[in-house]
């Protein structure tokens, strides 16, 4: 799974080193976005994807939704849909029908796509950088910056609603000029979801391929 969409989950890296000194403003920006969504029994965000890098002439953009309920969630993309109940990980590979089946490892902050609302907590500093208004909205900018020297991103930029606390977009800015955009298009509060969804059926994929890793 990392080999084929790392690009997506390593914005969810966390380097475990010490805090530092903190920007009051958006420390309290953060933390209210935090408490939003970590309140909801679950949340579904359809978005898009966008990498740019201006020396390689490079600019793609792919869609996805992601449904997350505390530590589980479902992915899905255009060719893959990932599903991680906690204990177990399915990526479904959609071009080949098949289905390689992994046990979660919960030290692995890689794997959990709501590392997003928390990111700021352990290993990065943060400051309010503007307030930003669109579309008839009002927007707070956060800005975080990695401890650690030898983490490949440099910055990450998040731009929250003022009025409701959701996210509206963040942006990562790697060391190889790689600039990755996620842009929430719609945003679902507490959808109905229950603990099959966060499994993968295999009566529901005709013929797929089961490859057990564990």
């Amino acid at each position: 799974m990392k080999r084929i969409i790392p690009f997506l989950l390593a914005v969810f890296l966390i380097v475990p080193v010490a805090r530092a000194q903190q920007d009051p403003r958006a420390e309290k920006i953060l933390e209210a976005m935090s408490k939003k969504y970590q309140g909801m029994k679950a949340f579904n965000i359809v978005f898009t994807q966008t990498l740019e890098n201006s020396s390689t002439k490079i600019k793609e953009t792919m869609q996805g939704d992601i449904t997350v309920s505390g530590n589980k969630f479902r992915l899905k993309l255009k060719d893959q849909e990932i599903i991680n109940n906690g204990s177990t990980i399915w990526t479904y590979m959609k071009p080949d029908n098949e289905v390689n089946i992994s046990e979660n490892d919960p030290d692995d902050q890689q794997m959990s796509p709501n590392a997003i609302f928390t990111l700021y907590q352990k290993g990065y500093k943060y400051a309010f950088a503007e307030e930003l208004r669109e579309g008839g909205q009002v927007y707070n900018v956060i800005e975080l910056s990695p401890l650690d020297k030898n983490n490949s991103v440099y910055k990450v930029r998040i731009q929250i609603n003022k009025k409701d606390n959701t996210v509206k977009s963040w942006k990562m800015f790697r060391n190889n000029g790689n600039r990755y955009t996620y842009a929430i298009r719609q945003f679902n509060p507490n959808p109905p979801v229950d603990a099959n969804y966060f499994a993968f059926d295999k009566a529901l994929y005709k013929g797929v391929k089961v490859i057990d890793l564990r």
